[in-house]
């Protein structure tokens, strides 16, 4: 399934579905128990991706004392559009050190980064396929890996769940994928979600702290990128993503 259509139909700029809407909605959802995680993987398509999409619960389970380890499949460099590759590298290396500094607030460890190219990940997939392949191998049994949602409408993000599916089949590993736009273009009662596969995560008041301070690092995402483009991640994107619960499919 994609969702690439629906995503590209709404502009970010627009607001998306609002807070209240999605907060109404989630109650029901059951709870993940995150005991039963031995070991994690998480995977994002671009630095941020772990964080905003699956950050309270990435800290919830390093406070538990759960082995966690952030992949990040490429650096982010096509976040600001057509960029000539001096200033391309630059915004790479501002998102990677991004990166560091937000999973060290989450309390993680440092990421691996793949530098697969940002916006053309799903060129890669049979190779982040392997990768994420070896990572998993050489993990606990049974380790989680938790993967950007095959459905979140974001092309790379897509390819991203996708790849996991792949690794974490070869492997053993279990599957849960997150979504990031989903709370954008969609709604509650949207048929192209999975709500049958979903649950919601309860993290820590600390680990919601933290996910807030973490969020907070990637500023070359909140910045107006000129030429009428504003942000990448626009204000009211961010308090969604830092005000509804976390929710994976299983």
């Amino acid at each position: 399934m994609t969702n690439t259509a629906r995503f590209a139909d709404r502009p970010v700029r627009d607001g998306g579905t609002p807070i209240h809407v999605w907060l109404s909605a989630l109650q029901d959802l059951p709870v993940l128990d995150l005991t039963k995680c031995p070991e994690i993987v998480v995977v994002g398509a671009h630095p941020d991706d772990e964080t905003l999409g699956f950050g309270g619960a990435a800290s919830t389970l390093a406070g538990m004392g759960v082995a966690v380890q952030v992949v990040s499949a490429s650096d982010g460099g096509a976040s600001h559009g057509a960029l000539p590759n001096p200033e391309r590298s630059r915004l790479e290396r501002i998102r990677r050190a991004e990166l560091h500094l937000a999973l060290d607030a989450l309390g993680a460890p440092e990421p691996i980064s793949l530098g697969l190219p940002d916006g053309r990940i799903a060129d890669h997939e049979d190779q982040l396929a392997d990768l994420l392949t070896e990572i998993l191998i050489a993990r606990t049994h049974g380790t989680w890996c938790a993967a950007t949602w095959r459905g979140d409408g974001h092309p790379d993000h897509e390819a991203v769940g996708r790849a996991a599916a792949i690794a974490t089949e070869r492997s053993g590993a279990e599957l849960l994928e997150y979504p990031v736009w989903m709370w954008h273009w969609a709604h509650p009662d949207d048929d192209a979600v999975p709500w049958q596969r979903a649950s919601r995560v309860s993290p820590t008041r600390d680990a919601s702290d933290r996910k807030y301070a973490a969020a907070q690092l990637f500023r070359s995402q909140y910045e107006d990128r000129g030429e009428d483009l504003g942000p990448v991640l626009p204000p009211d994107v961010v308090r969604r993503l830092l005000t509804v619960d976390e929710v994976v499919f299983r």
